[in-house]
């Protein structure tokens, strides 16, 4: 039970981080933002720059500042970065339905299609980049090219860690933090929220699995930015870009379309908060 609480902590000390680097970096006002009526849900999403559009799928809890409050001023430098807040989150109020994968991707294409984008590039963190890899399996023709941050595609491809401190969140586990108010739009007091985040660790602590022959399929190009130890499996990483691809002689068989970059010293909040590292890797690799 002790070793429990410890991971629990451990867990909110990263979200915490996570919120101050955020709060450094106060967005400016967006471009454009609202409410798309998708799938009986309205999915709430903001608008940044110009150009080639980018959608940015954030991780469990999280917001689009809380998330993306650094990355965003640097990829509008050139794209059109259009964020969103998935079911539940932020602005975006629950409905009853499950939290699902399939859900989640399909709210994502149905979003496009509202604001009459026929392709996009996809980034996702942790739940939002295996969002992402649903995405690319599920709506092929809606993604041109995917950057995916610390994530599995199944989940046992997190470490046995991991799983076990995602099963011993209990439902209060973010009260004494900001994530609690940058959700307070939708949920008014600590019951609303508390069934929220119940109803969500118990989301996240399903056994998943896209497929192997789903991975390998996906025609678009990926790039994996993953931490050395951020809690998915070695060997999971090296399978995912393998079935993307990868793990090829180059010299012979050339460069393989999807890419893999490992993070020196990086845990799994580490890796979001290292915004210079994944503007610079997700720019060359747009290119």
């Amino acid at each position: 039970m002790k070793t429990k609480f410890i991971l629990a902590a451990v867990l909110l000390s990263g979200f915490i981080a996570v919120n101050s680097m955020a709060q450094q970096h106060q967005l400016q006002k967006p471009d454009t933002s609202g409410y798309a009526p998708v799938n009986g849900l309205k999915l709430y999403y903001e608008i940044y720059g110009q150009g080639k559009p980018i959608v940015l799928l954030h991780g469990a809890y999280q917001t689009i500042q809380l998330c993306w409050g650094d990355l965003i001023p640097e990829l509008m430098k050139t794209r059109k970065v259009i964020a969103i807040e998935l079911q539940g989150h932020g602005h975006t109020m629950d409905i009853a339905r499950p939290f699902s994968y399939e859900a989640f991707a399909s709210d994502i294409a149905a979003l496009l299609k509202y604001l009459e984008i026929h392709k996009a590039d996809i980034m996702g963190f942790s739940v939002g980049g295996t969002t992402a890899l649903q995405l690319a399996i599920q709506h092929p023709a809606v993604v041109d090219r995917l950057v995916i941050l610390s994530a599995p595609y199944q989940y046992n491809g997190w470490l046995p860690i991991m799983r076990n401190m995602l099963q011993s969140l209990p439902a209060n586990f973010l009260d004494e933090t900001p994530y609690k108010a940058a959700h307070a739009r939708i949920y008014k007091d600590s019951t609303a929220f508390h069934k929220f985040t119940g109803k969500f660790i118990q989301f996240d602590t399903e056994n998943f699995d896209l497929g192997d022959a789903n991975i390998k399929n996906i025609k678009a190009p990926v790039l994996f930015i993953m931490g050395d130890n951020d809690g998915v499996d070695l060997m999971h990483k090296a399978k995912m870009y393998q079935l993307c691809g990868g793990n090829v002689f180059s010299d012979m068989a050339g460069l393989p379309k999807s890419q893999l970059t490992i993070l020196p010293n990086t845990g799994h909040v580490g890796l979001i908060m290292q915004t210079g590292k994944i503007a610079e890797l997700t720019e060359q690799f747009l290119k």
